[in-house]
């Protein structure tokens, strides 16, 4: 699966602004992102691992946040792959599960595949 040589630069982009003080809140998730909710100013490290191209991850799989629409943009070109036959959900979600994370991934998939 190839997306776009540029990927991890608008992962980079779409993490650095989800991480802004204002934006924090819409994307911690069970205090992912933030020690302590009343200082959000307080990145938590340990969940989040970084890569040599900057981009954060968690257990070796890229994190996605909500910016930039890069779930749906994923979602969509690993499903329209006009290489492959159209996986169902349960089969979309194993692939990028190995490469990807975000909170309520599984249900994500479901609904994208869905609609189509």
């Amino acid at each position: 699966m190839t997306i776009s040589l540029d990927l991890p630069k608008q992962i980079l982009n779409a993490q650095t602004e989800a991480r802004k003080p204002e934006n924090i809140k819409n994307e911690d998730v069970g205090g992912m992102l933030v020690e302590n909710a009343k200082y959000p100013e307080a990145i938590r490290e340990k969940k989040l691992k970084p890569r040599a191209d900057g981009t954060q991850c968690l257990n070796g799989r890229s994190w996605l946040p909500c910016y930039c629409n890069l779930r749906t943009v994923i979602m969509h070109e690993s499903y329209k792959s006009k290489y492959s036959v159209h996986p169902g959900s349960g089969k979309l979600y194993q692939d990028m599960k190995k490469l990807y994370w975000w909170p309520n991934m599984k249900s994500d998939i479901a609904t994208y595949v869905s609609k189509c």
